[in-house]
Order: C-alpha cells, then sequence, then structure tokens
C-alpha cells in the first residue's frame, strides 16, 4: 500500500518543520518529505528535527546533491539521522543543479561518474565495510564509519533522464521522482531503470486541493503553463502531452483551466478530494511506494493544504 505524506518545501522557515512533523505524525500521515535546494535551509537538520519530534513518521530526505559533502559525511549523515529515527529514514541523493555546483566549485566533469562513485561508496559506508576508493570524483583512504545502522535505509536517486535512471537501477535501492510526478512518468523512469526486483519509487506530487475544483484549476494554471513550456519530462511522458502542449499555446492559462477533468487527476492531486484521492490511486496503480504531496511553496497558502494531506492519508 502506498505510504502519503507531504512535502516541507524549500521555502518554509525552518522552525515550522517540528509543528509539520507533529501534526502529520499525530494525525495519521505516513511521512513528511524534508527538500534541500541551494541555497535555502539545509536537508539533514531538518530532518533531525523532524524524527525526533516525532514517534512513528517516515521522514524521507529528497534530496542532497552527492558531490556538495564528501562521501564519507553523507555517509555520517545518512547512519546518524537513522540512528535518530530506526527505520523511519529515507535518504535521497542526486546530481543536484549544475549551476548550483558551478557556483560551490563542485561541479564535477561527469556528473553521472560522480553520482555513480558517491552513491556505492556511501552504501558501502553505510553496510560496515572499511573504504579505499581512488575515482575521478570520490576518495576515500580506510575509511570505516564507527557507528554504522544495524539496517541501512534504502539508498534513492533524486534523477530524471534515461541515463540517470539506468544509474538507478544498477547502484541504488530506488528513486525519488519530481514533481508532477505522473503515473506515465512513473512507469516510464522504472522501465528506463530496468524494472529491478524490489526497486522502491517515492514520488511528489502537485498538490492544490479546494472545495471548488475550478478554483483549484485557476490557481495551479499558471504554473503548469511553465511547467509545459519547459517540456518538463514528468509531463512529456502523458500520451497526451502534445495534445496539452497546443491547447497551452493556442489558448494559455484559461485553455488549462476548461482541459479535460482526467487530464488534471493525471498531473497531479489537483481539484477536489475526491480528485486528488484519484490521483493518488492512478500512482499506487503504477507501483508508486512513497508519495509527498507537494503543496504550494508559499506558507501562508501551502499550510492550510495540511488538513488535505491527512484527508487523504486516512483513507
Amino acid at each position: 500500500m502506498t505510504a502519503i505524506g507531504m512535502c516541507f518545501p524549500r521555502t518554509y522557515p525552518a522552525a515550522l518543520v517540528t509543528d509539520v512533523a507533529r501534526r502529520l505524525d499525530q494525525g495519521g500521515a505516513d511521512e513528511l518529505w524534508i527538500i534541500e535546494d541551494c541555497f535555502f535551509t539545509a536537508g539533514p537538520s531538518l530532518v533531525s528535527a523532524a524524527l525526533t519530534s516525532t514517534e512513528r513518521l517516515i521522514v524521507g530526505l529528497g534530496i542532497v546533491p552527492g558531490v556538495v559533502r564528501t562521501a564519507a559525511v553523507t555517509a555520517m549523515e545518512f547512519a546518524t539521522l537513522e540512528a535518530l529515527g530506526p527505520g523511519r529514514f529515507l535518504p535521497g541523493i542526486g546530481h543536484g543543479v549544475q549551476s548550483w555546483m558551478g557556483q560551490m566549485g563542485v561541479r564535477p566533469k561527469s556528473p553521472l561518474t560522480a553520482l555513480e562513485e558517491v552513491t556505492t561508496s556511501v552504501t558501502r559506508l553505510l553496510r560496515g565495510e572499511e573504504v579505499s576508493f581512488e575515482g575521478k570524483e570520490v576518495y576515500l583512504d580506510k575509511v570505516k564509519l564507527d557507528a554504522p545502522p544495524a539496517v541501512v535505509p534504502p539508498i534513492l536517486l533524486g534523477v530524471q533522464g534515461p541515463k540517470s535512471m539506468a544509474l538507478a537501477g544498477r547502484v541504488a535501492d530506488g528513486v525519488v521522482l519530481a514533481e508532477p510526478a505522473t503515473a506515465a512518468y512513473v512507469r516510464q523512469s522504472v522501465e528506463y531503470a530496468g524494472s529491478p526486483e524490489g526497486f522502491v519509487v517515492a514520488t511528489f506530487t502537485a498538490m492544490c486541493v479546494r472545495d471548488d475544483r475550478k478554483a483549484a484549476y485557476e490557481w495551479t494554471a499558471p504554473w503548469l503553463g511553465w511547467r509545459i513550456a519547459d517540456k518538463a519530462p514528468q509531463l512529456t511522458a502523458l500520451p497526451f502531452f502534445d495534445e496539452l502542449r497546443k491547447l497551452y499555446e493556442a489558448g494559455g492559462e484559461a485553455a488549462l483551466v476548461g482541459m479535460p477533468r482526467d487530464w488534471w487527476t493525471a498531473i497531479g492531486a489537483i481539484g477536489t478530494v475526491e480528485d486528488a484521492a484519484a490521483h493518488l490511486d492512478g500512482l499506487e496503480a503504477a507501483g508508486v511506494d512513497h508519495v509527498g504531496l507537494f503543496p504550494d511553496p508559499e506558507v501562508e497558502h501551502g499550510m492550510p493544504q495540511l488538513d488535505y494531506v491527512l484527508e487523504l492519508a486516512r483513507r
């Protein structure tokens, strides 16, 4: 059964995370997903706060860029967080936005090679191995964690694109797919990964729930228009993407508001609670294990969505 939770957008004040985590924990939601983007709040710190302020909530980290911290420090972070909430931590690693990596002077020549070296090294360290490795981006000389976790959490890669998905299928335990992670995109991504047995799929899904369906569509249309123009891979996987793009090019945001309801339902948890539930059903049918519902990035608009997250989780 798919676990349902909420994402904690990068724009939310750090101090809010404990309140959000407790409300989700006590209200019956399954998990909270922490977003780390440069140069906002630090993911591991927020995960720590969420884990230590809750009793049963799963807390995901989506994602740490693999090259920002050394592989040894990333492994230390993951081992520590797993110790704070045994069995309740889901770590994610990714390429990071390459322009941000360049700003910090850590942009690798080959993001794929860097992510493979980091993921492999972190996994081995978490297993308690002593690791010596000299790669293109990772160097370790007899490094061994003093307190590796008793049970290694699944390492998920926050990636997109065929080559990166194939890498995830080879060296990781699953993927974290960014919003708007449609069911069609999920199936495509798992296929690119080689459909390995036991592959964990976590998705972030765009969320805008209103009592009035049209109001939700009107609120979301500007964001969706931007994603269509950007040819987001999560959308291009949709069988109706070409029609969707032509509709937007011809009629703009107003045309998106009036598009078929099932298109909206395929794209996200957008519309009424019933529409959001139908979207989640589609993700579950596609084999998704974890869903982080992604609310509006502005606190005053996003936080009221938490009650709907709880309602959907209890369903």
